[in-house]
């Protein structure tokens, strides 16, 4: 199996096939926008090709080089616990080696299936993401914050970066009433509403 960058016909079909199918409408991008970041050179739509057939696929939101936020990591229904999730993040850590890879998963004390969130969690520490020191919110879901990366990753460092790439994609407006990075336990829950909105 290899990873690779689909075309454009190929990432049209995976996002209805499967991203339509595994995320909650309101987790997800509409199509223009990763379309638009991936022609602006801010977005890589990493496809596992097992021959001709896309299998899974993760999808990288680019910050400073260096640096990716793993925007959506899916595998294709007919092929779910087979193991393809770890093999496209092995496979990922090889083709972005020295990028930190950080990402968001559910916290499971507030998920509204909690266990869920726990084998989420179990999964990427398995595939060898580690948990940062810090959580955040995104438009009204609480996440832990985990990274991928050939060490220890600093707090603030991550943070910032962190940071840069929602402040870089959202207006200063969106990104100050919907994103909390770091996330408060003591303040009220932000408004829980579609990304996109």
């Amino acid at each position: 199996m290899e990873l690779r960058i689909p075309s454009v016909e190929q990432l049209r079909t995976i996002y209805d096939r499967d991203l339509k199918e595994a995320f909650p409408t309101a987790e997800l991008k509409p199509l223009r926008n990763i379309e638009k970041s991936w022609a602006e050179g801010w977005y890589k739509p990493y496809c596992l090709f097992d021959g001709d057939n896309i299998v899974g696929e993760a999808f990288l939101w680019l910050g400073h080089p260096g640096w990716a936020l793993l925007d959506y990591l899916c595998v294709s229904s007919i092929r779910r616990n087979g193991g393809v999730g770890a093999s496209i993040l092995e496979k990922l850590r090889e083709r972005e080696a020295g990028t930190v890879i950080f990402g968001e998963s559910e916290a499971p004390e507030d998920a509204p299936d909690p266990e869920m969130a726990r084998r989420r969690l179990g999964f990427y520490a398995r595939c060898g993401l580690r948990t940062a020191g810090y959580d955040t919110e995104m438009f009204g879901v609480h996440y832990k914050t985990l990274y991928l990366a050939g060490g220890p990753v600093d707090d603030a460092a991550l943070m910032e970066e962190h940071r840069f790439v929602y402040e870089n994609t959202f207006s200063a407006d969106k990104y100050h009433k919907y994103v909390r990075i770091p996330f408060d336990p003591k303040a009220a829950p932000g408004p829980k509403v579609p990304w996109q909105q």
